[in-house]
This record gives structure tokens, sequence and C-alpha cells, in this order.
């Protein structure tokens, strides 16, 4: 029985109702006042060409409503949730297109999205999906604006074009619940920088017009069906001409050249690490897999390979991207993810329960956990005691433990220790094993001829 918490009030916030979430499924109580209209959608074409599609959570309703009374529907669960403050720039745009494909088909069946944030759309693998029911309800046909425009600005394009033009890392969004307002980037922006793309549009003329507009309420504003659907259109297709815009090849850093660049593995060893993990996890069979420390996914899509699901984390944003997109190319079930495993995303939101932490979403929830080449990380730049590590690892996953052993010796390792050898004198491989053994059995062993060894445990 997995760990994670089991009941939580993730959307309070909605006042058309609530969704708490429970082990294997998600119920959602419509309100009474609601009920009608959200059932209808659900039974329309445009609610069966999306869930079918996988692209909208399924739905089925627990029972029928009566007058007056609340609608119960039943979502499966997505089996690992993540947030926009832990994805990479090409999965931020990748919800965004996700919306505004969603909003269009909606707008053209008579429904529109009430709201536009990145929290209504959930990962499963590389494939977006709009999990939110309730962010939609009927269009009145003469109104040509969507209202939701200003957050699609401030929690999709605002953090991209900060990612992009200003270095602003998407983790920052953390504390951002709403994004940016256009005057958070206008202050920091030079003068001629206000006048270029992409910052003219998304914040120059909105903090601009917002001065003008202070204190003054806006107009109501009415067109002819035809016009108000045709004005929707053409505001859908100007926020799609500004995704495009921020949509850059991805970045280099130190580490997202990491498998090319690793010349501490020799050919022969590269293909003996590869082959130990493949018959590893052939072996144990896993169905649910943790990479911890994915870099750019090798491991992850050769998990994959094998028909496990995998969740992969590291904390290269640039590394991270490209196992996101390495993933998409070839169809890999791997849910890349930009996460610190010494430094967990935490729990936020109101009263630290609106979003689970990193590690309440991940204990016990997978068979096996992959730890390769990152240990070292974790013991000589962290200080993490190897306890700890030993400790943690085995409350994240209840069946198996792939790890690689690299000792004080390794010139990875000396790099790491930046000269505080004598912190590590004693740690030795005898001392690794008896550690690990508290919490799991020793299964296969493989030395490389760099001497870095590869362990495959199985939970005590």
């Amino acid at each position: 029985m997995s760990s994670l918490v089991t009941r939580t009030h993730s959307s309070f916030r909605d006042p058309a109702g609530v969704l708490v979430l429970e082990e294997d499924r998600g119920v959602r109580t419509v309100k009474a006042e609601w009920a009608a209209d959200t059932l209808a959608f659900l039974r329309s074409s445009v609610a069966r060409k999306w869930t079918e599609s996988g692209r909208f959570i399924a739905s089925e309703v627990l029972e029928e409503p009566r007058a007056g009374s609340p609608l119960r529907l039943m979502h499966p669960r997505v089996f690992f949730p993540s947030y926009p403050w832990e994805w990479t720039p090409a999965q931020l745009g990748a919800a965004a297109e996700l919306t505004l494909d969603l909003c269009e088909d909606l707008v053209d069946a008579g429904w529109i999205l009430k709201d536009a944030t990145p929290m209504n759309v959930l990962f499963e693998g590389t494939r977006p999906v709009f999990v939110d029911v309730l962010s939609v309800e009927r269009r009145d046909a003469e109104d040509p604006l969507w209202l939701a425009y200003g957050q699609f600005v401030r929690t999709f394009l605002l953090p991209l074009a900060a990612y992009r033009k200003l270095g602003w890392p998407l983790s920052a969004t953390l504390g951002r619940r709403d994004g940016y307002e256009p005057e958070d980037l206008y202050n920091v922006l030079g003068k001629w920088e206000r006048l270029r793309a992409p910052w003219r549009s998304l914040v120059t003329l909105p903090v601009l017009l917002s001065r003008r507009a202070k204190n003054r309420p806006l107009p109501g504003m009415r067109r002819s069906p035809q016009l108000a659907q045709a004005t929707l259109k053409r505001t859908l297709r100007s926020l799609r001409r500004s995704l495009r815009g921020l949509k850059d090849a991805p970045g280099d850093s130190r580490w997202s050249s990491y498998p090319q660049a690793a010349t501490h593995y020799s050919a022969g060893d590269h293909e003996r690490k590869l082959r130990f993990v493949r018959e590893a996890v052939l072996f144990a069979q896993p169905r649910r897999v943790l990479d911890i420390g994915a870099n750019t996914g090798v491991f992850s899509r050769l998990a994959a390979s094998t028909g496990a699901s995998v969740v992969a984390w590291d904390s290269d944003v640039a590394a991270t991207e490209r196992a996101c997109l390495e993933a998409l190319q070839t169809g890999a079930d791997v849910t890349p993810l930009v996460a610190d495993f010494a430094r967990p995303t935490p729990a936020a939101g109101w009263n630290n329960q609106e979003t689970l932490s990193l590690l309440d979403r991940s204990r016990q929830r997978f068979d096996m956990v992959m730890m390769l080449a990152v240990l070292h990380h974790l013991l000589a730049r962290d200080q993490i005691p190897m306890e700890e590590v030993a400790k943690l690892a085995r409350e994240l996953t209840h069946g198996w433990l792939l790890v690689e052993w690299v000792g004080p010796q390794d010139n990875k390792f000396q790099e790491l220790s930046n000269g505080r050898d004598s912190l590590f004198k004693d740690l030795t491989e005898e001392r690794f094993l008896a550690c690990f053994s508290r919490y799991f059995v020793p299964v296969r062993r493989s030395v490389l001829e760099n001497g870095r060894a590869l362990h495959l445990f199985q939970a005590a």
C-alpha cells in the first residue's frame, strides 16, 4: 500500500466543486448549481472527442444527480502528478498548446475555458492531459472576450519569456500561483528592450494600457454571435503565435552532453553498464521505475523499452529538456522532471496542502529506483550521510534498487570532494554494502574496468 497522502482537497478554490484524491482515483463533487452544465458538457461530442484522444481526463458519473443535488464524478488517477515549477520549458509549452487547442474546440462547440493555468494540466509520460473538468463552462454567444486571456499570459507566456530571454528559472514560479504580472518584467527591462518582441506585446502594451485604464471600469462588449466567435478565434491565434515565438532550441549545460563527454567510461564500460541495467530491469520486471539523476534519460528510456513506466528526475534543466525531447521523439513512457533529490520540491499552497511535496508523491510508489552515477554526488557534493540516502531510497521503492558505487579513489569523486578527501577516507564499498544491506538484500554485482561497481538490491 502506498504511503502517498490519500485524501487531499486539491480544488477548494473553485466555487463549482471540490476534488478529493484517493489512492487510485479522484472523486469530484460538482455543486448542484453547476451540475447540469457539467453533465451536458461531458456528454457532448467535443468532450467525447477529447477524452477518447487521451488529452482530457476521463470522467465517470458515480450517480445520476437528482434535482437540486450535486453531481459526483470519478476520474482515474494520473500516476505521478507534477507541477509547472518541475517542468522543462518544452513541457510548459506543450501544456500551453494543449490549453489553446482545447479552448479553440470548445469555442466552436459553444463552450469556453473560464481559466487557463498550467495547474489544469498533468503529464502522462510526455503527453499533457487536461484534468480540470470544472474549467469548462458555457460560452455567452455574444461575448467576444476570453476572460482567461490574462491568466494564460501570466502563467504560460510570461514564465516562458522570462526563462528564454532573461534566464529566470521556471522553478521560481513555485511562489507565483498566478504567474507573473507584466509589471514584474517591465521593471527589470531596459528602455529599448521594452520595445522589442516579445516584450512589446506581452509586457509594455499591457502595462501602459493598465495605467491609462486605472480606475475606469471596462465597458460591456456585445457582438453578433458570428463576430464574437471570430474575435475569440483571432485571440487564440494571436496567443499561439506568441507561444511559437518562445520556442527555442534546447540549451546546453555542463551536464546536457554528459553521455557523449563521459570519457571516464570506455566504450566497453559503457556497453557493460547498459547490459547490466537492461538485465537487471528484465530480471526485476518493474512496472513503475524512478530514475534519480537521470541526466538526458539514456537509462530511463532503456527501462521504458522493457515495458516500464518511468519517472525521471534531474536537477539540470538543459539535460532534462533533452530527456523530454528524446522521450517524445522515441515514444518512450518517460516523465522527465526538473527535481533535485538532495533538495526536493516542498509542499506548497494554502496550509501546504494544495500541492504535495516531491517525496510525498513518491514514497512507496515505485517498483524500482535507479541511482546511476548519482550516489557520489550526494556524498561528496551535498554531504548527505550514506545512511540517510539508503533509508530514503527504501522509502521510495517497495521492490528493487539499482545503484552505481563510485568510491573516493575515483577522479570524479575527487573533483566533487574539492580537497576534502579526509572526510571520505573511511568510505569503502564494504561500508556501502553494510549500510544499504540494512534496508536491501544484495542480488547482483558487476565491476567496470574504471573501478565503478553496479549493484542490484531487493527491498528487505
